[in-house]
């Protein structure tokens, strides 16, 4: 759909997102793509992970696009404080290169998404729209090769909620145990059945009951 199409849209919100990038440069032609399309609208962008933080606390954003080598703490850090938060932004790793070992990590620690910079900014619009609607959106990654277990992406909310799933909860008993909206229930399920790599509830539970049996012990009684 060309841009013009997208305008049209107008009884869509356009999609609230924020940037970190600690290039002035890179992080003023990033603002300069996302205040032009109107599918987006620009919360923040700032140059460092600490001011990043900061306004996750402060303001409400769908998506969070970083620099994965962000000062002082580093992108992958960044997004490992990001998802315990109760409502996390999605987060879209923009970095420079297309060295796998970052996809993997970006995963690893609980990005929704990665984009290289030698990609089109074009790109990088689409992969955040995509993301902002419930995807995850990453180039070829062997799952065998993560650092860690899938289940350690997992916020403290989903994990709750994947407990919650695996004792038979419907939908609603989810929302009313958690005291949360059954949109927001939704959300969340969407999400961990990304970063499991499964597609339905089933799948969610026989996965997590894989892990209980495989490891010694498992800490969820």
């Amino acid at each position: 759909m060309s841009v013009v199409g997208k305008a049209l849209s107008v009884d869509v919100q356009p999609i609230k997102v924020a940037l970190a990038d600690s290039n002035p440069l890179m992080l003023s032609a990033l603002s300069e793509f996302f205040d032009r399309d109107p599918r987006f609208s620009l919360v923040a962008s700032v140059g460092s992970a600490e001011s990043f933080l900061e306004i996750t606390l402060l303001s409400t954003f769908t998506v969070g696009i970083v620099d994965w080598s962000l000062p002082m703490l580093g992108g992958e850090r960044l997004i490992e404080i990001i998802r315990n938060q109760e409502e996390p932004p999605r987060i879209v790793v923009y970095a420079q290169g297309d060295n796998q070992d970052i996809p993997r990590q970006a995963m690893a620690a609980g990005a929704a998404g990665y984009c290289s910079r030698s990609q089109p900014p074009e790109y990088l619009l689409d992969t955040v729209e995509s993301i902002a609607k419930g995807g995850m959106v990453f180039p070829f990654v062997d799952v065998r090769d993560l650092r860690q277990d899938p289940m350690h992406s997992l916020t403290k909310r989903e994990r709750a909620l994947l407990i919650s799933l695996a004792q038979g909860r419907t939908n609603k008993e989810l929302a009313r145990d958690h005291d949360i909206s059954l949109n927001t229930v939704k959300f969340h399920l969407r999400n961990l059945f990304g970063k499991l790599s499964v597609t339905n509830r089933s799948q969610a539970i026989a996965y997590y009951y894989s892990t209980r049996v495989s490891s010694s012990g498992g800490e969820d009684g």
